[in-house]
Formats: structure tokens, sequence, C-alpha cells
């Protein structure tokens, strides 16, 4: 993009070590639950800013043995790659099927066909970065606005419509976190300068974060509420017993099932069976992955009924 100051290298810096914690953090937890599909498009997110914030810090810089042309390109490349990521992020993380076009079809068309052809194959020939911004953000702009417009569409048809206050309230927040990245050709084409730019949408970055982290904690009191339920109602042993066999569990992970049904966290599974925390989640991948659940409740309901 533009050259860093000191002040903006470490801005940059302190953002990029909180969202690789991050990254590692959630990545950790994912492969404890590879079922967790949001958790994924989180995790891709969360890796395509790091990239930018990365390529934003570095390029351009003469003593890099890279073209200038092609650190530029790196550069401007990450921010339309991540702009073009949030309409598949919100059409897969929070279901909203009329976005597919935009997600599947109209970022290509829109955002990275326009990059191509200015960022890429005009300015590697003429070299003027200020005609491929000029030019090559048109396109973008307009679509920037056409595409905020149709996510905020989708979110109140699908939330607000079914009267899902709090979700839409969620949804909402992210979306108002987005915005920046979205409408990044817009910052382009008006040069508000890279401080701006970064702060926005690192800014945003700590908001989805935020409302991610929430609505976990919301789905996991969820899941031990229904876990508690399921205990006090009891089970039939022999119904569980049948439906282990049908999914080919081993002793194993049958006895980790039982454990997972009290309500018991992965630590205090590894203790009462003296084995590492890593292996009793090693076996709850592989118990999920063999029954096809997404999460404990989904997981005794399988083996119970």
């Amino acid at each position: 993009m533009k050259v860093f100051g000191t002040e903006m290298l470490l801005i940059t810096f302190i953002f990029v070590v909180l969202e690789i914690a991050m990254f590692f953090y959630q990545f950790i937890y994912y492969l404890s639950r590879p079922q967790d599909k949001p958790r994924l498009y989180y995790l891709i997110l969360l890796f395509l800013l790091i990239v930018y914030n990365i390529s934003g810090g570095l390029f351009p810089d003469p003593e890099i043995n890279l073209s200038i042309v092609a650190q530029n390109s790196l550069a401007y490349g990450s921010g339309f790659l991540m702009a073009s990521y949030f309409p598949y992020y919100f059409y897969r993380g929070f279901e909203l099927e009329r976005l597919r076009f935009h997600a599947v079809y109209g970022v290509f068309l829109f955002f990275l066909l326009p990059y191509l052809i200015f960022f890429v194959i005009v300015y590697s020939i003429n070299k003027n970065l200020d005609f491929a911004i000029q030019n090559g953000i048109i396109v973008p702009f307009f679509y920037a606005i056409v595409l905020l417009w149709a996510i905020l569409r989708s979110i109140r048809l699908k939330y607000y419509a079914n009267r899902s206050k709090v979700n839409f309230i969620a949804v909402i927040a992210v979306y108002g976190a987005v915005i920046p990245w979205v409408m990044m050709p817009v910052i382009a084409y008006f040069n508000w300068g890279q401080f701006v730019e970064v702060i926005c949408t690192n800014g945003g970055f700590v908001v989805i974060t935020v409302m991610f982290l929430y609505k976990s904690v919301i789905n996991a009191r969820q899941e031990y509420r229904q876990l508690i339920e399921l205990s006090i109602n009891g089970s039939n042993p022999q119904i569980f017993e049948e439906n282990s066999a049908r999914y080919k569990l081993t002793n194993r992970e049958i006895e980790i099932v039982q454990l997972l049904r009290q309500g018991n966290k992965y630590q205090t599974i590894a203790d009462k069976l003296f084995i590492s925390e890593l292996t009793v989640k090693k076996h709850v991948r592989n118990i999920f992955e063999k029954t096809s659940s997404t999460n404990r409740v989904e997981l005794i309901h399988k083996l119970e009924n």
C-alpha cells in the first residue's frame, strides 16, 4: 500500500501478534471439533486478515528482493481478497442463502476481476499505480454499495422477520464491523490514508471476534443445559449399546461418550481415564466423525434414540 511510519508499524505489529495468538487458540479448539463450520469460516477470515496486515506492513519496501510493482500488487491483492471473502463468510457462517450469487460469482466478477485487470496486468505494463487505483476501483466502488445493501437485506429477511431479535442484533453488529472491509475500494479511491484503513479494518475484526466468542459462550451454555436435561431424564442402556455398536465406537470411545454425557470437560475426562487431554480430543474428533455429529447434544441424541 503506502510506506509505514514507525507508529504505523507498531500498531500493525500489535494487531498481528494478537491475531496470530487468537488464530492458534481457535485452531486448536477447532481440531477437537472439526464439524464446527462457523469456527472454520472464522479461522479463514482471521488468516486473511493476518496476511493483509503483514503484506500491508512489509510492502512496498525497496530493500526487499521483489519489484515494487509486484509488492504493490500483492499488498492491494490481500485487501481485495479479504473484502471478497466477507460475502462468503455471511453466506456460509450465517446461512444467508440469498447471498449465494454474490458469494460465488459476484465478488469474482466485480472485485477480483477488476483487480486482476488493473492491478496485475495493466499495472505491470504501465507501472502507474495511480492509474490502476483510479480505474480499477470504479467497478468495485459501486459494487461495494450494492453488496452492503444485499447483505443487510438478507440479514433483515432472515432474522428480523422471524423475530430472532438476539441473533438479529448480533449479526447486525458483525455487519457493522465488516462495512470498512467491503468499502475498501471506497477508502482506496478517496485515499483516506493507511492509518484510517488499518484502524477501521482491524477494529472491525475486534467486533467480529467479540460477537463470535459471545455466540460460542451462549451455544456452550445451551449445550450444557441440554446435557443436564438428558442426564435427568435418564437413558435406555440397551439402546445406547446398540447405537454404539452401529456407529462402531470402541470401548474407549464409549467411556468418553458416557463422561461427556455427564458434562465433564476434556481435562476432567483425561484425569479420570489417566490419559492426556490431547488424546481425549482425538477420541472426541473420531466420535463426531463416526456419528456425523457437530456437538455433544446431537451426539447423545443419536446414541440414545
